[in-house]
């Protein structure tokens, strides 16, 4: 088995992180900064009188040690030309339009934002001197429902959603700029994450109904179940796909190797915030997948990657973290 470098590893390393302002993207910014990188964050602008403008909300405090702030829309071909001027020795790819049901009514800007603004960090990077590495971040979505007991990267790809299908294409893209063109390309593929600065998705929604004391709704019988990994687990594993050797040319798994269901999970959020929350159902999502459970026996057995915050704890720090911040999800 073989361990990544760590000592070091980053330090003065340049390094940029597309959709730095996000929530895993916030935090393995700040891990990075930690450990001596100079990084540079590609955030979301927007164009105002002429004038194109960004307005940070997660990496704020990060702000006066960054090396560079780059606001663009990603999809944009002018993405491209900003990043070779950066000329990053390591790119994390992380930008994206990642909340599933906003992808239904939207899939021609999900699909410009996952896949053309993919293509365009694709094509950055190879005019990249420096470039030793480039990130692309896939999604457990990609896989759908399981077929298997759980979830290895042998799996076939079966997407649900406009969302998963975008993530798929934008997998494949990346795996192909490796094979066509050398490209060092690393793709990683996480199961649900959560954790504090997480504003969409079931945890963060339910901590806050719970909190509230309001009903906690869940969509269909409540069955489903999901591989919740906590956010610090994520960001080694993003560290680790970043620079371990073995991680170019593969398509690696995160997860913890667990599923719980949708409704034990309400369960456990109500109990551990002493909240007097109902647990109610309504009708069962469009394009709702019935399991995801991840199998991280390649992670483990390549970098030594395990999991090591359980669910309970995970929670437990969450809801502490959404007690002191009361940020509204999505």
């Amino acid at each position: 088995m073989k361990k990544a470098k760590n000592d070091g590893y980053w330090k003065k390393k340049n390094v940029l992180v597309t959709g730095a302002d996000g929530f895993m993207g916030s935090h393995l910014t700040e891990s990075l900064i930690r450990q001596g990188a100079q990084v540079s964050a590609l955030v979301r602008g927007s164009s105002v009188s002429g004038t194109y403008k960004y307005e940070l909300k997660n990496i704020t405090h990060l702000k006066p040690h960054l090396h560079r702030i780059i606001a663009v829309n990603i999809a944009s071909h002018d993405s491209t030309t900003l990043v070779k001027k950066l000329n990053p020795e390591v790119i994390f790819h992380l930008a994206a339009d990642a909340y599933v049901p906003y992808s239904f009514d939207h899939p021609f800007e999900v699909t410009a934002t996952n896949l053309h603004g993919t293509l365009n960090m694709l094509h950055a990077a190879m005019r990249c001197k420096q470039l030793e590495r480039i990130v692309c971040t896939s999604s457990s979505e990609i896989y759908g429902t399981a077929q298997t007991a759980s979830i290895d990267e042998d799996h076939p790809l079966n997407p649900t959603s406009p969302y998963a299908a975008s993530k798929v294409a934008a997998d494949r893209y990346s795996f192909s700029y490796f094979l066509t063109y050398g490209l060092p390309v690393a793709i990683i593929r996480p199961f649900n994450t959560y954790g504090p600065r997480h504003t969409y998705d079931v945890i963060p929604k339910f901590i806050d109904l719970a909190v509230k004391n309001q009903p906690i709704t869940i969509y269909g019988d409540g069955k489903q179940s999901r591989d919740f990994t906590y956010v610090d687990d994520m960001i080694r594993a993003f560290l680790v796909m970043g620079q371990h050797k073995e991680a170019i040319g593969r398509a690696v798994n995160f997860g913890t190797g667990k599923h719980v269901s949708v409704n034990r999970t309400a369960q456990l959020i109500v109990a551990k915030s002493g909240s007097s929350s109902k647990i109610v159902h309504i009708k069962k999502r469009m394009a709702e997948v019935k399991k995801l459970l991840c199998n991280p026996g390649l992670a483990h057995r390549l970098f030594g990657w395990k999991a090591v915050v359980g669910i309970e704890e995970g929670l437990e720090r969450n809801i502490e973290w959404h007690r002191l911040h009361r940020i509204k999800p999505i």
